[in-house]
């Protein structure tokens, strides 16, 4: 992920998600390696955009779009820049998609990049 990307985004620490989730940062590094979160690494920080937390929780519908962006060969920080960026096939960014529960034209969309 380009650096300008990176500092656009506004993301969270694992400290404060341990916080925020109320759980110990093991589970916190569990969410990113099951592919529930995505994380990045910026100046040698790990961070996760606020965009894939919801409440107190991961983004129901992120673990789905996570894993076929994987499955198209996406590593995470391919997969948070498309995620994050606009995309003409869904109208929006596919972020803002998962964010208003249109799930469906995200995956759509993550189909086409198998190919």
């Amino acid at each position: 992920m380009s650096e300008n990307l990176a500092s656009e985004i506004e993301t969270y620490t694992i400290p404060e998600l341990v916080e925020i989730f109320d759980v110990a940062p093991g589970r916190i590094h569990r969410f990113i390696e099951e592919h529930y979160l995505a994380a990045v690494r910026i100046k040698g920080v790990v961070r996760v955009p606020r965009a894939f937390v919801q409440g107190n929780q991961p983004l129901p519908p992120l673990r789905g779009t996570l894993l076929a962006l994987n499955d198209a060969g996406y590593w995470n920080d391919e997969a948070i820049a498309w995620l994050f960026a606009h995309n003409e096939e869904i109208g929006e960014r596919p972020i803002d998609s998962l964010n208003a529960g249109r799930k469906s034209a995200v995956r759509r969309a993550t189909q086409s990049l198998a190919f």
